[in-house]
């Protein structure tokens, strides 16, 4: 049986969030993230998930690990965009995707077979941030500040995850921080 595989961005942005949060728990995540898999594109959804399992029980480390390998996902892309956009739900993993509404400055993203949103146990607070990060920090490098609000996650007991995303005052715009 072959296992689907992991897009490379997300498992190199997600290492390197931990190398730069959780420098000393490294060694024990690339046990899943090891670099012969990252460098010949071999992660597969187990580990990943595994991963993703270990840091929701590492205190506060699950949303800043996942803020912070969304920011990295985002720049990484937007650093290599030919033409905008291109959305990096597609290069994260293939089991996942997105429907993207946008109207008058407001939008809609619903995601379907989120890695970061799947658990076995409902949780309380959303698992969405990944892609909250990815789009904030999409629509900044383009010069766009977005207010970006999770309605439902799956992690949460939601059938999918849903975010409105809507553009904020061009006085709002600006260098910031997405964390």
């Amino acid at each position: 049986m072959n296992e689907a595989t992991i897009g490379r961005l997300l498992v190199a942005s997600l290492h390197q969030a931990i190398a730069d949060l959780l420098p000393t728990r490294l060694e024990f995540y690339e046990e899943w993230l090891n670099p012969a898999g990252l460098r010949d594109g071999r992660i597969g959804l187990a580990p990943l998930a595994a991963v993703l399992s270990f840091l929701r029980r590492e205190e506060k480390a699950y949303q800043l690990v996942s803020a912070r390998t969304g920011e990295y996902a985002a720049e990484w892309v937007f650093a290599g965009l030919s033409a905008f956009p291109r959305w990096v739900v597609r290069r994260t993993c293939r089991t996942s995707w997105a429907n993207v509404r946008w109207r008058k400055g407001r939008g809609t993203v619903r995601l379907r077979g989120s890695i970061f949103c799947g658990v076995r146990d409902v949780v309380e607070e959303p698992l969405c941030e990944f892609y909250a990060v990815v789009i904030r920090r999409l629509m900044l490098l383009s010069s766009l500040a977005v207010e970006v609000e999770t309605e439902r996650c799956r992690g949460t007991g939601g059938e999918d995850c849903l975010m409105h995303v809507s553009v904020r005052p061009a006085d709002a715009a600006g260098d910031e921080d997405v964390l």
